[in-house]
């Protein structure tokens, strides 16, 4: 290790350098989707002029060494002339400088996918050979690179009435493992974006495999949601699919939707025609409208029996739907943007999603019926199933083949309705947890200091994480859409952890991680955060136990005459308690003091914005908050 740190080990990356040091950071690994996803950076520029009405025919070549593709279309083509600051070709500023490019205002895309001025120069810099031919202006222009680096200057070679940019790249060897990309991927990915954008013409030709085709689909969203239907092998339960388009000035967004004789739901995303693969706001918003819709013509209908509770969960079965959204300034989690951001849009989506599915139930009344009938269906089916789970808990508690944590101190009750776990901060509280607990009821899983941040993570590092991946396992349900209540082995999971700023940050990271990937928990009211005491306090021979400094200030106001007899311990943490005194103040049923976690509906938009804001990749609304909060705080954790 240096003795020494000083000015001269401090270095600073120039152009393009830090994307081939750290490429991980600009298409997120260097693996197979980080290959593709230098594809999808390019075929995104000609989807954007495709998108904004400048070109009608996009194509897409794999060449014969299956490493190497050309993306081409007939839109605008790329500025050739002098930047007028750069004092170089457009073309060359575009290709070789991070956050450089044409869509950080609208006057020339109203909507694009490309937001941040980085996409095209990331994919020069992580390519071995990287060619540009652009038409316009009534000439041929050309420039050639190598790892972001220029070979040749812009210069033109022939003149042409037409308009159109062509590009070719092969990715550079020394990023990627492997540089062979996958023709069925690239396929489905054509496919899909011909589905979001009506009538215009995608071509590809995989000449690895010596095939052509051109995709063009007239019926957008529906003709996707067949697709969808006929790769399930499934049927539809109604007979027309319920299509609906909003344009204003808030942006547009197509819908399309129906349930299928199948049990579990198949959603689509998109935002300025990228998949959204992580979901998001617009996801959300379109699942809120549709429960709500179909809740509402059960209720005015009488169409749920007595006796059986409809939850989100039964509205979602079967359900196959695609939401596609256009709108100028997307917050995408992320350069891979695989999830949205924007609570702006959520009231408005799911309002004319509530409406407009509402509407197409009035009017199609057999299929209305249909619907509401597998929704019951559903609902009695979960319920069936969790009385079935009550009654085989036995076995499966004992189970070897059960993936439980091995840190997991388990109780030996079978018995979900009544039993607890605890999720504690740290080995030592564990430990005094695990001594003073309830072992008929009460389980502990310790957890190793501050858990990953579920919200700037993603699906994939979530599902990655050991720390996380052991609570899903713990409680016996999967993680994002998958996650049900169906083998849940506690009905209350609580998070303990010690009364400071490190202990509320960390109940808020596991709070975010539930809110995004366990959010039937939160609906069922199985979330707990546990009230443990920050002091103790002797008044003559009656000990109280108190939150806070305010409840404590509060106890000695009432107390002043008897002030003199008064001695206060504050707790460093819960490690530092004593088994028993542990479960008398924290653990034991009858004195602890318990926050149960809820979403009240009228909320859910407030709720989205501090998620997506305070633990979001964007340090700025956080800034804003803490500076309009910090008269209000004694302590503050950075």
């Amino acid at each position: 290790m240096s003795e020494s740190y000083s000015a001269k080990d401090i270095e600073i990356l120039e152009g393009l350098e830090a994307v081939r040091l750290r490429p991980g950071m600009y298409i997120g690994s260097t693996g197979k989707t980080g290959l593709h996803h230098l594809l999808w950076e390019i075929l995104d520029n000609s989807i954007d002029e495709a998108m904004n009405g400048y070109a009608q025919r996009i194509g897409v070549i794999l060449h014969e060494d299956g490493c190497s593709m050309t993306v081409s279309d007939d839109g605008r083509g790329i500025p050739v002339d002098e930047h007028p600051i750069a004092k170089e070709s457009v073309l060359q500023v575009i290709l070789t400088r991070l956050h450089a490019g044409g869509k950080f205002n609208n006057n020339n895309y109203k909507t694009s996918g490309g937001l941040h001025g980085v996409g095209s120069s990331v994919v020069n810099a992580l390519s071995i050979d990287f060619k540009v031919h652009v038409e316009r202006d009534g000439g041929i222009f050309e420039q050639r690179y190598s790892q972001g680096q220029p070979q040749t200057k812009v210069r033109r070679v022939g003149n042409s009435r037409l308009t159109g940019t062509t590009i070719f790249f092969r990715p550079d060897p020394e990023i990627f493992p492997d540089v062979m990309f996958d023709s069925e991927l690239i396929r489905e990915r054509l496919e899909t974006k011909a589905y979001l954008l009506n009538g215009i013409e995608i071509t590809y030709e995989d000449r690895v495999n010596k095939t052509r085709e051109v995709f063009c689909f007239a019926g957008g969203l529906s003709d996707l949601i067949a697709h969808m239907i006929e790769n399930a092998k499934t049927e539809k339960v109604q007979g027309d699919i319920c299509t609906l388009s909003r344009n204003d000035e808030q942006g547009r967004f197509d819908v399309a939707l129906c349930w299928c004789d199948q049990n579990h739901e198949v959603t689509q995303s998109f935002v300025n025609a990228i998949p959204t693969p992580d979901g998001g706001t617009h996801e959300a918003a379109m699942r809120d409208g549709v429960q709500r819709a179909l809740k509402a013509y059960m209720d005015a209908h009488e169409l749920i029996p007595r006796g059986v509770t409809v939850m989100s969960e039964d509205v979602r079965e079967g359900l196959f739907s695609a939401i596609s959204l256009f709108i100028s300034n997307p917050q995408f989690q992320g350069q891979t943007k695989g999830r949205l951001g924007n609570v702006d849009i959520r009231t408005w989506i799911s309002n004319a999603v509530k409406n407009e599915v509402e509407s197409f139930l009035a009017s199609h009344a057999k299929a209305g019926q249909a619907i509401a009938a597998k929704v019951v269906l559903a609902a009695r089916a979960r319920q069936a199933s969790r009385q079935a789970a009550l009654n085989v808990t036995q076995s499966v508690r004992t189970s070897r083949k059960l993936n439980l944590p091995g840190k997991l101190a388990e109780c030996s009750s079978n018995n979900p309705a009544e039993c607890e776990l605890f999720l504690v901060e740290g080995d030592s509280a564990g430990g005094s947890a695990k001594q003073g607990r309830d072992r008929r009821i009460q389980a502990i899983l310790p957890l190793r200091g501050k858990v990953q941040n579920a919200e700037t993570a993603g699906n994939g590092k979530v599902q990655q994480n050991k720390e996380l991946c052991d609570i899903a396992n713990a409680l016996g349900c999967s993680l994002g859409k998958e996650c049900t209540l169906d083998h849940l082995r506690y009905h209350k999971v609580i998070i303990l952890a010690d009364a400071d700023s490190d202990g509320h940050h960390i109940s808020t990271l596991l709070l975010t991680f539930f809110y995004r990937q366990m959010r039937p928990l939160i609906d069922a009211g199985c979330v707990y955060i546990g009230q443990p005491p920050l002091f103790r306090v002797d008044i003559g021979k009656k000990t109280y136990w108190v939150l806070d400094e305010k409840e404590r200030d509060d106890l000695l106001r009432r107390n002043h005459k008897k002030i003199e007899d008064v001695q206060i311990s504050r707790f460093k943490g819960l490690g530092e308690m004593m088994p028993q005194t542990l479960f008398e103040t924290t653990l034991n049923p009858a004195t602890r003091r318990l926050l149960r976690v809820m979403i009240d509906p009228e909320d859910e938009e407030e709720t989205e914005t501090v998620m997506s804001e305070l633990m979001g990749n964007d340090p700025k609304p956080r800034f804003k908050f803490v500076m309009a909060h910090a008269d209000d705080a004694e302590e503050l954790d950075f």
